[in-house]
C-alpha cells in the first residue's frame, strides 16, 4: 500500500526474540521505495525484527526535563530498551567501521522511549476518566524517528540507502548519548560515537 502511494516509512512495533531461521525473513523488508523502521524492544537482548540488517533498528532514551518550566535538561539510555550484537545475522556494510563485533548491531539509532518521559496520548474514549495518558516504550521511538525522516520529503530507494545515509552522516544530526548502561546485567555502556545502548544516537 505505501509502495503505491509513491512510498515512505513504514514504522514496526511487534518483535520476538532471534531465532536461527530469522535471516529466510529479511527478504521481506526489501520492497522498493520502503523504509522500515523497528522498535528495538522494551527488555534487554536482540530482537527480531530489529535485528534484520534490512530495516532501521530504533532503540530507546531518556529525557530530563526541568520541573518548573519543562526545558530540556539532558537525556541519557532508556536502561531496559534493546540492544546488542545479532547471534544470526552478518555484520552490513553500513557497519563496517563498527569494530565492537562481528555481527549486526543493534540499535542504529535512538529516540525517547521511556514511558515516564514518553508521549501525551489522548483518547476520546476514555470519559468520564482522564482522557490523557503518557505512554513510552520502543514502540514510541520507532514511529517517532519513522516521522521525522517521512517530514524531510525525501524518501530513500530502500532501507538500505537510508542506513548508509545515517551511518555516513559523521554525527552531525544526532544527539551522541553518552550516559548510562543498557544490556544483560547492564553490560553496555553508553559512549562516544556508536553503542549498543543508543546507535548513533537520538535525533
Amino acid at each position: 500500500l505505501v509502495q503505491k502511494q509513491g512510498g515512505g516509512e513504514i514504522s514496526m512495533s511487534w518483535g520476538s526474540g532471534e531465532f536461527s531461521q530469522e535471516t529466510q525473513f529479511d527478504q521481506f523488508f526489501k520492497t522498493p521505495g520502503i523504509v522500515y523502521f523497528a522498535s528495538s524492544g522494551d527488555s534487554p537482548g536482540v530482537s527480531y525484527p530489529s535485528a534484520s540488517p534490512n530495516v532501521v533498528s530504533v532503540g530507546g532514551t531518556s529525557t530530563s526535563r526541568n520541573p518548573a518550566n519543562g526545558n530540556f535538561e539532558n537525556e541519557n539510555v532508556w536502561q531496559i530498551a534493546g540492544g546488542g550484537p545479532s547471534a544470526f545475522e552478518p555484520k552490513p556494510g553500513y557497519q563496517s567501521a563498527i569494530n565492537i563485533t562481528t555481527t549486526r548491531a543493534t540499535p542504529d539509532i535512538a529516540s525517547d522511549a521511556n514511558p515516564y518521559t514518553g508521549v501525551w496520548v489522548y483518547s476520546s474514549l476514555a470519559t468520564p476518566t482522564t482522557p490523557w495518558y503518557i505512554v513510552g516504550g520502543t514502540s514510541v521511538s520507532s514511529p517517532t524517528w519513522a516521522g521525522i525522516v517521512n517530514a524531510s520529503g525525501t524518501f530513500a530507494a530502500s532501507t538500505s540507502a537510508e542506513l548508509t545515509k545515517l551511518y555516513g552522516d559523521g554525527g552531525g544530526d544526532f544527539n551522541d548519548i553518552t550516559l548510562g548502561s543498557c544490556g544483560a546485567y547492564m553490560g553496555y555502556m553508553a559512549s562516544s560515537g556508536w553503542d549498543f545502548c543508543s546507535g548513533l544516537g537520538s535525533p
